[in-house]
């Protein structure tokens, strides 16, 4: 795949937000239960860069795979 000048992508995780509603689990529960602190949330939140690491927790924790928190768009 060719990078395309001009056009900008990003990695966002609105689909993240939505599995845990269907989940019924909170950032709390993240933050309590899986370790993951109030600065990585906000990150998510904020369509930040955040490490595998963390992905992997997630993915654990949500019982889900990687497409079911995480989407690569153009910006």
């Amino acid at each position: 795949m060719k990078c395309a000048p001009g056009i900008s992508y990003m990695i966002v995780f609105d689909r993240l937000w939505e599995t845990m509603k269907k989940k019924g689990i909170s950032t709390y529960w993240l933050r309590e239960k899986c370790g993951i602190d109030r600065k990585t949330i906000r990150r998510l939140k904020a369509n930040e860069n955040i490490e595998t690491k963390t992905l992997n927790k997630l993915c654990i924790a949500l019982e889900c795979g990687l497409e079911d928190i995480a989407e690569f768009q153009e910006e």
